[in-house]
């Protein structure tokens, strides 16, 4: 059970009724439901993701992120997601899984993703010049490593956000690591 009362898209009012019958119309999951508790919350989060989408990084990428910050993290919520949303942006069940356990994607750039984004989550952002070269060297530049800091604080967050609302998942339950 959840520690916040779902708002139901049928019965939400004021902003949260705006969300979910505009950038929201169809997607009804539970952390929506759950979010929308705070319309400034859900609103921060649509704002924050609809903007790392039209950045340098693909979905592939940001789904990467996601699954090796989920994983990291263990919300159970978010590695259901994003292995359903990155299967839909171009990911193998394999890449996904992959991700998940920190390495093995098959893809020289994806797995040098997962490494960066996994030493900013265990270094808490103190990465090394080393850490930094070898994402480079995979042909990665500033502008994707500002993106992997943002799309690791928005892992952050819905993972946070999940862990302490116990949202139910609403999505398949993923391939066991």
């Amino acid at each position: 059970m959840t520690r916040l009362t779902p708002v139901e898209p049928a019965q939400a009012t004021g902003r949260a009724k705006e969300i979910f019958d505009g950038p929201l119309a169809g997607k009804h999951f539970n952390i929506f439901k759950g979010m929308a508790a705070s319309p400034a919350l859900l609103d921060g989060y649509l704002a924050f993701s609809g903007a790392l989408a039209k950045g340098k990084l693909s979905l592939k990428e940001r789904e990467t992120v996601q699954l090796a910050i989920g994983a990291a993290n263990s919300c159970d919520y978010c590695q259901a997601a994003h292995t359903a949303i990155g299967k839909g942006g171009g990911l193998t069940d394999a890449q996904t899984v992959a991700a998940r356990r920190g390495s093995g994607t098959g893809d020289p750039k994806l797995e040098a993703l997962t490494k960066f984004a996994l030493a900013m989550h265990e270094k808490r952002g103190n990465i090394s010049d080393a850490d930094v070269k070898a994402f480079r060297d995979a042909g990665y530049g500033d502008e994707a490593i500002g993106e992997v800091v943002a799309n690791y604080a928005l892992a952050t967050l819905t993972n946070y956000f999940n862990h302490l609302n116990q949202t139910p998942v609403d999505f398949p339950t993923p391939q066991a690591l």
